[in-house]
């Protein structure tokens, strides 16, 4: 069977400027089903190497559109379809194709662990890969492996400014990983609050801002409001705790510890605070 049709909705799926999720949603399953005809939905030693390079590239656009329309659903299921061909030796595929954009959707699905805190399933994904790459210290120089695994030392660290640092657009190495980082920041924004509402009484909305990572203070009086914070002469006055209504200073330099330990590079501006 000719594989000139699963060849053109290729090609209208990496070239086209597709801003419709419906037409692409329709492009990706149609190009599924050619695989599937094809009998290249799974790779096998009988499967000509052009017919393997064209079924992972397939599959590979998928995983990055998935992201693009920020469907992290749709990204795992291609991710764990694209397993078996990466497993799969380089010699088995086209010349020159070599292991296609493993590093890129690996690095993905990392990210996503990490935003999820699933520190397990990234450190597994992560020990394989480093089993499998012994002795090549390729790793080390693959920006799209080491951008997830920088951020996950970081967020141990709880070097939090360094992770909001590094998911700046220009600190990025695709489009594509900055969707993924942006819900990490607010994973990490959350997790601040959270701290926040149990050390202090109330917060000089310029504080917030910093403390928070966000942009403006109008950004702050927003995330506040979201929160069930009251927002009162540019202060933002937290919901006492259930059953801290007599905290104790101890209890309250506690918490703060918890906030300064968390957001190292902003403990200056918190001593402020306190």
């Amino acid at each position: 069977m000719s594989t000139s049709a699963l060849t053109n909705i290729l090609s209208q799926l990496q070239h086209n400027s597709l801003s419709n999720p419906h037409e692409i949603s329709s492009l990706l399953t149609k190009a599924k089903r050619q695989l599937l005809a094809l009998n290249a939905l799974l790779p096998s030693p009988t499967t000509p190497p052009h017919l393997l390079s064209l079924a992972r590239q397939t599959l590979e656009t998928g995983a990055l559109l998935s992201i693009r329309a920020q469907d992290p659903d749709a990204f795992t299921r291609y991710y764990q379809q694209l397993l078996p061909f990466y497993e799969s030796p380089d010699s088995n595929f086209e010349q020159g194709t070599g292991n296609g954009q493993r590093s890129k959707v690996t690095g993905l699905y990392l990210l996503l662990l990490l935003t999820k805190g699933d520190y397990a399933g990234f450190h597994t994904v992560l020990e394989g890969l480093e089993i499998e790459e012994a002795g090549k210290g390729d790793l080390d120089g693959d920006e799209y492996i080491q951008y997830p695994v920088k951020l996950e030392r970081w967020l141990m660290e709880g070097s939090y400014d360094r992770v909001w640092g590094a998911t700046k657009r220009e600190g990025v190495p695709s489009e594509e990983y900055g969707v993924f980082s942006e819900v990490l920041v607010g994973t990490i924004r959350s997790e601040i609050a959270s701290c926040s509402e149990k050390a202090y009484p109330s917060l000089p909305i310029a504080n917030a801002k910093n403390l928070l990572f966000l942009e403006s203070e109008g950004a702050v009086v927003s995330f506040a409001q979201d929160r069930g914070w009251v927002v009162k002469d540019g202060r933002i006055y937290f919901p006492i705790q259930q059953g801290d209504g007599m905290r104790s200073e101890k209890d309250i330099l506690v918490a703060s510890g918890q906030v300064i330990e968390n957001t190292i590079g902003y403990a200056r501006e918190l001593e402020t605070i306190v």
